[in-house]
């Protein structure tokens, strides 16, 4: 006799320390450093455990953009999600992940959540996260962009939002150092460097970090279709997390 086998979601899942990192990562991308700083663990014993969430298909990793020696792992949320509404099929076809409301459709609260991203130029990734985020999130968002080197909006941005059906071509780049002081709910940084030089700001907001390349920093307009495809997945899967921002009564 043949005995079925647990899917392997919930094999890579149910490990304590497997479980801790993807805890970890579905709140910001890190480096193996911090990883093993958050889960108090041995960087041989975290290094393992990636490698196998690396090779169940759960997680992900680039070169830093900002020192090429460095590493950051990211968790691929939607692969999370169809692998374990496959485990709840597996058990019992009644069991299935219901898909969260559309927010944008949710009555807005009394105060919209703010959400500041940053990059180095504010030129492609923070312009197009700040417009996507208005979209995807509607009157229950207050989103922004800023940059620690600004220069001028990249064309390609403006070409690849514009095949999403919005216009970013009146936006301008803005300097980080004209939101200090400010209070945001979430602050995410969408490149290594300016995550290095992001400032602090009052109230204590969800600070995140998503590892993006640069995609001015390759030739033509399909990385900025790729960008764009990345941040809306991302903020996709941002939205139910502000809906239950602590500050969003406020």
């Amino acid at each position: 006799m043949v005995l079925d086998t647990p899917p392997g979601v919930l094999r890579l899942a149910g490990h304590p320390v497997r479980w801790q990192l993807l805890r970890e990562l579905a709140r910001s991308d890190r480096q193996v450093g911090e990883l093993v700083a958050l889960t108090g663990q041995r960087q041989s014993l975290v290094s393992y455990h990636l490698g196998q969430l690396r090779d169940g298909g759960l997680v992900a990793m680039r070169r830093s953009s900002a020192d090429r020696r460095d590493t950051y792992y990211r968790l691929d949320l939607a692969a999370c999600r169809d692998q374990l509404a496959g485990a709840g099929e597996a058990l019992h076809p009644g069991i299935r992940l219901v898909p969260a409301a559309d927010p944008a459709h949710r009555p807005a609260r009394r105060r919209p959540v703010r959400v500041l991203f940053l990059c180095t130029g504010n030129s492609s990734r923070s312009q197009m996260a700040e417009a996507l985020l208005e979209r995807l999130g509607g009157a229950r968002v207050e989103a922004a962009s800023a940059g620690s080197h600004p220069k001028p909006l990249h064309p390609n941005a403006v070409r690849a939002m514009r095949a999403s059906g919005i216009d970013i071509s009146g936006r301008h780049p803005k300097h980080l150092d004209v939101f200090a002081g400010q209070r945001f709910d979430h602050v995410i940084s969408l490149c290594d460097r300016v995550r290095e030089v992001c400032p602090r700001f009052p109230g204590s907001p969800a600070l995140a970090h998503w590892s993006m390349p640069d995609p001015a920093a390759e030739p033509g307009y399909p990385p900025f279709v790729r960008a764009a495809d990345e941040l809306k997945a991302r903020i996709t899967f941002l939205l139910p997390a502000i809906d239950t921002t602590r500050g969003s009564e406020r």
